[in-house]
């Protein structure tokens, strides 16, 4: 596969070397580099709303309700709102501009919250659902945005990048968790919602005056076209680099979505020491990026990643396998561990060997990996009404199990095509 255009000039150049492109307008470097602060700071928003209904579910009496099949639903509509959310966030951004859609995607974020508060239990479910369908949309949009914005801070250091945007994704898993605990400590859940909504107003003001200089980075115009990611499919490592992405990315969110449910339903705990080991093991994940960081310079990238592999398979068979709730904490401070570096050491690999790759932006069969991963969480409420919520644990810690075969095929690939 040949370059594409600026994009893969890029890449080629070397994932730490800066990247020297002739703007076609001055560009503010202060500027510049302010909006890419502010756009790895949007994705405490991103996390605060992708980890909401992981958290809130026992909030909504499904600590109690046996209806796995809705749950799964649930998630199935988040899912589908970011998969709907490709191609408005691309028209939006091409004629409005990049701080239009950011804007638009948190008061989309905003209406989303207000209205679960208001159509929040006793209400049907399918009211519920109608809403997470748009707050996933909000959630789609704004990632597409923030992406786009830190187009040149990615391709100056894509690890470093996307493991700062990790951190803050973090702080925002964190944050919505805690405010969940809301719901059992004074208020109720609409309340607690109708919180929740004010974070992306708070963001919204921060996006309408700010600029960002990417144009000289990653035109939208340089992604692969559909017939290109197709014949990626012909290619063994970018197979062997989707199907990793499809689990890894599979077992972040199935862990996330449900860890919760499951301690409550499999250990006896009460919702709120549920969200308590929710929110260390968002905390372990923290720690383990801001450790990541640290070490990247000074460690070798395989063999960082084979590591936090096997940290992840560990905490996969503790938490499979553990009665206690020490056993619970001990599950999710592996976990936390191993996952921290596994996205960003992936999203870098992928972008030397596939230089049109860019983690927000379609990118052939690797969007469609991503993509089929976010369905992980609503396979697996299809999967505990049949099987019971110990599932919750058996698929992640099998997915983890394939996580380690894909990462020694790719070594063992690299190794005969000399790449």
């Amino acid at each position: 596969m040949k370059p594409h255009g600026r994009l893969g000039l890029a890449a080629v150049q070397g994932y730490n070397q800066p990247v020297s492109v002739a703007p076609s307008v001055p560009v503010d470097v202060r500027t510049t580099q302010s909006g890419a602060g502010k756009a790895l700071a949007g994705f405490l928003l991103s996390g605060f709303l992708l980890a909401l209904l992981g958290a809130i579910l026992p909030a909504w009496g499904y600590d109690r309700d046996p209806s796995f099949v809705t749950v799964g639903n649930y998630f199935l509509c988040v899912a589908l709102g970011l998969m709907a959310s490709f191609k408005p966030a691309r028209y939006l951004m091409a004629r409005r501009g990049l701080p239009f859609l950011l804007v638009f995607a948190c008061l989309l974020a905003c209406a989303s919250l207000v209205y679960l508060a208001l159509v929040s239990p006793p209400a049907s479910a399918w009211w519920r659902a109608a809403g997470l369908l748009a707050l996933g949309a909000a959630a789609g949009m704004l990632n597409k945005g923030l992406f786009q914005a830190i187009s040149c801070s990615y391709h100056a250091d894509a690890a470093g990048a996307v493991t700062r945007g990790g951190i803050w994704y973090g702080v925002g898993c964190l944050a919505a968790t805690l405010v969940a605990l809301g719901a059992f400590n004074g208020y109720n859940v609409a309340v607690t919602l109708a919180l929740m909504a004010l974070a992306p107003v708070i963001f919204a003001a921060i996006y309408y005056r700010s600029s960002y200089a990417t144009d000289t980075c990653a035109p939208a115009a340089a992604q692969p076209s559909l017939r290109q990611a197709f014949a990626d499919f012909r290619s063994l490592g970018a197979v062997l680099f989707a199907l990793l992405l499809f689990f890894q990315s599979g077992n972040e969110w199935s862990i996330a979505g449900w860890l919760p449910l499951f301690l409550i339903r499999r250990l006896g705990m009460s919702p709120e020491g549920a969200l308590r080991i929710l929110a260390l093991y968002w905390i372990f994940l923290m720690g383990g990026r801001l450790g990541a960081i640290a070490v990247l310079p000074r460690v070798r990238h395989g063999r960082l990643l084979l590591g936090s592999v096997l940290s992840a398979l560990f905490g996969c068979l503790i938490l499979a396998s553990t009665k206690t709730g020490f056993g619970a904490v001990s599950a999710v401070f592996f976990l936390g561990a191993g996952y921290a570096s596994v996205y960003p050491l992936v999203s870098e690999a992928i972008g030397r060997r596939f230089p049109y790759y860019h983690p927000g932006f379609f990118n052939g069969i690797f969007s469609l990996a991503l993509l089929g991963g976010l369905l992980a969480p609503a396979t697996l409420g299809y999967a505990a009404s049949q099987w019971g919520v110990g599932v919750v644990a058996a698929l992640p810690l099998l997915g983890t199990c394939m996580v380690m075969i894909l990462v020694l095929a790719i070594w063992l690939e690299t190794k005969v095509t000399g790449r």
